[in-house]
């Protein structure tokens, strides 16, 4: 039993980046799922595949390196709401991660989103992560 199935998500993939891994398998969920198109969307991971078994399904991805330097496209994975202490936002107030060039993930009424989508459809919600 796993009380912060996202942190799961993101510590999973942050080993898989700091070991060099190719690919990493994830347990499934509808919000892995849409974290991990968005993920793939805004260009820190190089493929996905959503894989349903009987039970509760995995996700597989795969990471993202640089072609010759071999640094990894995601630097930093940082879990911000928790379970413990939720950290909800207006439209105003939503973070801006290294000055644009990162992403916050927020989860809103109208789904998961990106800040920058979020801040443009002028809606608030609660910041999941931010990624570098």
């Amino acid at each position: 039993m796993n009380t912060d199935p996202i942190a799961d998500y993101l510590t999973r993939i942050r080993n898989g980046v700091m070991a060099k891994h190719r690919v990493v398998e994830v347990p499934a969920s509808n919000v892995k799922k849409a974290m991990t198109k968005i993920l793939f969307e805004k260009g820190y991971i190089l493929n996905y595949k959503f894989e349903d078994d009987d039970k509760q399904g995995t996700i597989k991805i795969a990471l993202k390196y640089h072609p010759v330097t071999k640094m990894p496209a995601m630097t930093r994975l940082e879990r911000v709401s928790r379970p413990g202490l939720r950290k909800y936002v207006n439209s105003e107030k939503l973070p801006r991660v290294l000055n644009g060039l990162g992403i916050a993930i927020v989860s809103t009424s109208n789904g998961i989103m990106t800040d920058k989508e979020a801040r443009r459809l002028n809606i608030g919600g609660e910041v999941l992560c931010y990624i570098s």
